[in-house]
């Protein structure tokens, strides 16, 4: 009777402990059951407002849009897939460019502003702006002008003699014009002599 018993009670542990395991996955189902309705209860009035606000953007296109636009729209993507591919390919390889063409970029520009700040500290700047100054001066401009007219003037059918050139350089203004230019190339064979 003993075993009888011990295998009675066996079989009554072995039951308790399926209940108990179908209870647990009874819970659990239960439990899953209320999160998917509250999800349901959350996702509905989301996909509603959803719909909604679909029909009224679809309203706004009116008759202008059909589905077989959007049919039409996605068979030519599908058809076009390894086009898109490629040119995408080629989008990032042009922005692989852009970056070396901007790193390049700081390069010059670095390059740059060093060789400026060096004609800056060498004066050239400086010499520059005296020379564009004394050009815009207006009796330069005016002399420059003169002396460029001068020298595009006609050349007289024969060539001047001695005597009318010793006439010409005894007039008062070419023998300002020879002073001027006698103290040019001074100032130039100073220049020079001083590098």
């Amino acid at each position: 009777m003993d075993k009888e018993l011990t295998s009675l009670h066996q079989k009554v542990d072995t039951l308790t402990e399926q209940m108990a395991f179908l209870t647990e996955q009874a819970a659990a189902q239960e439990r899953r059951s209320r999160e998917f309705e509250e999800l349901k209860a959350d996702l509905i009035p989301i996909g509603n407002q959803l719909v909604s606000l679909t029909i009224q953007e679809l309203e706004e296109i009116g008759t202008e849009f059909e589905l077989d636009d959007l049919l039409y729209l996605l068979k030519r993507v599908l058809r076009n897939t390894n086009l898109i591919l490629a040119m995408m390919d080629r989008f990032e390889s042009l922005m692989g460019i852009a970056d070396e063409v901007e790193l390049l970029g700081k390069q010059v520009f670095s390059t740059v502003v060093e060789e400026m700040d060096r004609l800056e500290r060498a004066g050239t700047f400086k010499e520059g702006g005296e020379l564009l100054r004394s050009v815009s001066d207006g009796e330069t401009l005016a002399d420059l002008n003169r002396a460029l007219r001068a020298f595009k003037s006609e050349p007289e059918s024969s060539p001047p003699s001695l005597i009318s050139i010793s006439r010409e350089i005894a007039q008062p203004e070419a023998r300002w014009g020879m002073s001027r230019l006698i103290k040019m190339l001074k100032a130039l064979g100073t220049t020079r002599g001083e590098d």
